[in-house]
């Protein structure tokens, strides 16, 4: 008779409570139940006694209730329903899959219990490949692909338990092949649309318009699914670096686990700025950016009264992706801001036609021809005076404040601006020359604005 290791012996600590146990080295207490004479050990996940206590009694009950189940089978009198009760057990110990996605194939196991009638009580030997295959027939002609996809998937997990069970040998369900689900044709609104829609919701006056409206923007602006806008609270936005941490559930996460972090665009910035404004430093910190976690009813009620396709929040998460493609990102990285793990290949797939669409508009750009004169060639030529190429600080500020095309480096404007204003200029000021130059005109001498519009001016402003 063999006899337990004394020192392995020891680092399990016995408690006043039948079946459980603690583990000394970490102080996890386990259940130790012996069923249909095999000895089971299980973590209980907590090292807190009461905790451990009422968690017990469900590992056990569940431990014996697996145990009649497989009993069951092995004197061959499983039926569907006691296949589906051991594949709920397995599904509720699940730790690997989320609460949303529990609830989902349980709402998949009642649409395949109201869609086969007898199912639960049938005997699972007695299931055959063509009594699969009518179903599905049945099934697939009331409910969407995906629907479809998942219930068949669903019907498939619950007779494989059943074969792990010893109840039968072989799956039926294996011979129904799954459709395909036909991707959404993206019906989003324009820029101006957008806005438009933002602004209407804000006057529909109310007492949650406002609050539609930022998560509106905060969704299309930021690409994050609904349940992780409703999580991102004022300390997860750092503004220094200009981006947002994406938390998501305190317990489950995001929807791949991970928290991710995504960029402050311009509007986004201009967005939570408003925000912040709008409550105390604690308030920011400690409760969520948006303060409403939906809005679908606005969001019908504005696209109605624009006259465009109704959007749902996920479909602000395309516009975001959209925007971003349309605007230059390229795909690997606007995958990484929405929190795809493979590397471009869903987006690729979704938005894929966005990028050749912004290939063609770029390929515009692209110029062999020696002969042809580049827009910089084409803005120098206008002028007389070449004041991109005067030492004077002067002249090069006024001509490149008063000219679209970047005719002098930004640095090199930069410093010319600061020597005409006498005082430091941050780079974002660059962006609104003409306040610069406003600016100028007020304490600048009446002389000084004459020579400079004599000197640097256009062809086409001299007389003849």
């Amino acid at each position: 008779m063999k006899t337990q290791d004394p020192e392995k012996q020891c680092l399990w600590v016995k408690t006043s409570v039948a079946n459980l146990v603690r583990y000394k080295p970490s102080g996890i207490y386990f259940a130790r139940v012996r069923v249909a004479g095999k000895l089971i050990r299980q973590s209980l996940k907590t090292n807190v006694f009461s905790v451990a206590k009422i968690r017990l009694a469900d590992v056990v009950q569940e431990k014996r209730k697996s145990a009649e189940a497989e009993k069951v089978a092995t004197n061959g009198k499983m039926t569907f329903g006691d296949a589906l009760g051991l594949y709920r057990e397995n599904l509720v110990s699940n730790r690997r899959l989320k609460p949303s996605a529990k609830l989902y194939r349980e709402k998949s196991i009642q649409a395949l219990c109201k869609t086969w009638s007898g199912l639960e009580t049938t005997d699972v030997r007695r299931i055959s490949e063509k009594d699969c295959l009518e179903w599905a027939a049945r099934f697939g002609e009331q409910y969407s692909p995906s629907v479809y996809n998942n219930t068949v998937g669903t019907l498939r997990h619950v007779l494989e338990t059943g074969i792990k069970a010893g109840a039968r040998y072989s799956n039926p369900a294996r011979s129904i092949s799954k459709v395909k689900v036909r991707q959404k044709i993206l019906m989003l609104p324009e820029q101006k649309q957008f806005l438009e829609m933002v602004q209407i919701m804000r006057s529909a006056g109310g007492r949650f318009s406002n609050s539609c409206a930022d998560l509106t923007e905060f969704l299309a602006y930021s690409g994050c699914r609904k349940s992780e806008a409703a999580r991102v609270f004022g300390r997860d936005c750092d503004f220094a670096k200009r981006e947002i941490a994406v938390q998501g559930d305190p317990i489950t996460g995001t929807k791949n686990w991970e928290i991710r972090r995504i960029p402050m665009i311009p509007d986004m910035r201009r967005l939570l700025g408003r925000l912040h404004s709008e409550r105390s430093e604690e308030e920011w910190l400690s409760t969520p950016v948006v303060r409403v976690r939906e809005c679908q009813k606005a969001i019908d009620a504005a696209c109605k009264k624009l006259g465009v396709a109704r959007i749902t929040h996920h479909d602000l998460r395309h516009l975001f992706a959209t925007r971003c493609i349309e605007s230059g990102v390229d795909i690997p990285t606007t995958s990484r801001w929405l929190g795809h793990k493979d590397g471009g290949a869903l987006a690729m797939k979704t938005y894929g036609h966005l990028r050749d669409q912004h290939s063609v508009t770029m390929a515009e750009k692209v110029r062999f021809v020696e002969n042809e004169q580049t827009k910089s060639d084409e803005a120098k030529a206008r002028y007389l005076f070449h004041w991109w190429e005067s030492h004077n600080p002067l002249e090069i500020f006024w001509g490149q404040a008063n000219e679209q095309v970047r005719l002098v480096p930004d640095d090199d404007f930069r410093k010319a601006v600061e020597r005409a204003l006498e005082r430091s200029v941050k780079v974002e000021e660059l962006a609104s020359p003409q306040k610069l130059v406003a600016e100028f005109v007020e304490r600048a001498p009446k002389a000084t604005l004459i020579d400079l519009l004599r000197k640097v001016t256009l062809k086409t402003t001299l007389a003849p």
